[in-house]
């Protein structure tokens, strides 16, 4: 399901995933004003926009990372496992350099955050269609800057990152639950890891380290 293959004309396939359906719309707009772009699908979250790329056909992914249920991060890594290897390209409010590393990590290819000029956008979308991996100019110079790894960058799997960031956010075991489809016993087993791998005892721990280390918007 790669923009690779042949097509009558040469315009490329994208789909939007964002919680908020009036900025998917200006999305929309934005990039159908170019000639060969198409917007052919738009969802509200992670799960919708999978289980439609099991059966279609696509060239470009735009997704955020912060969305109801799976959030971006545990979709991204179920695309990659499914062998699916369109390009993914994330565009996020986040522009913390652990967030942009983890995205990368597990199969992003480009990562635009959202108060990027709206053309950073559209070369993004074809620069990632061509293969090229992309990051935003307020983005590119922390991510490729090696430091010192953190905690929670050093030993946190992606699955345990969205969780201790959804944590770190106040949302409760049930909450996290219900949002990732896993039981409640998985979710306390995963906080019980996540407070042993970061040295982050209680919730208001969490909150302040991820405040600190740009994980979450406050």
């Amino acid at each position: 399901m790669s923009g690779n293959r042949d097509r009558v004309e040469d315009v490329l396939r994208i789909a939007i995933a964002d919680d908020h359906a009036v900025v998917r719309s200006g999305y929309r707009r934005l990039l159908e004003m170019e000639p060969n772009l198409q917007v052919i699908a738009e969802f509200a979250d992670g799960e919708a926009a999978y289980q439609w790329l099991l059966h279609n056909a696509l060239d470009v992914l735009i997704m955020d990372i912060s969305m109801p249920g799976r959030g971006g991060l545990e979709t991204i890594r179920r695309i990659r496992a499914r062998g699916l290897f369109l390009p993914v390209l994330v565009f996020s409010m986040h522009d913390g350099q652990d967030i942009v590393r983890q995205c990368l990590q597990i199969g992003a290819t480009g990562y635009v955050t959202k108060s990027s000029p709206p053309e950073a956008l559209v070369a993004a979308v074809k620069q990632v269609a061509q293969g090229q991996q992309v990051l935003s100019e307020d983005v590119a110079q922390t991510a490729q800057t090696t430091s010192q790894e953190t905690p929670h960058d050093k030993n946190l799997s992606p699955r345990e990152f969205e969780i201790f960031r959804l944590l770190a956010q106040g949302k409760d075991v049930a909450d996290i639950a219900r949002r990732l489809s896993l039981s409640e016993k998985t979710v306390f087993n995963y906080q019980t890891a996540i407070r042993q791998k970061t040295g982050l005892n209680t919730i208001l721990d969490m909150h302040r380290y991820a405040s600190s280390q740009r994980l979450i918007v406050t």
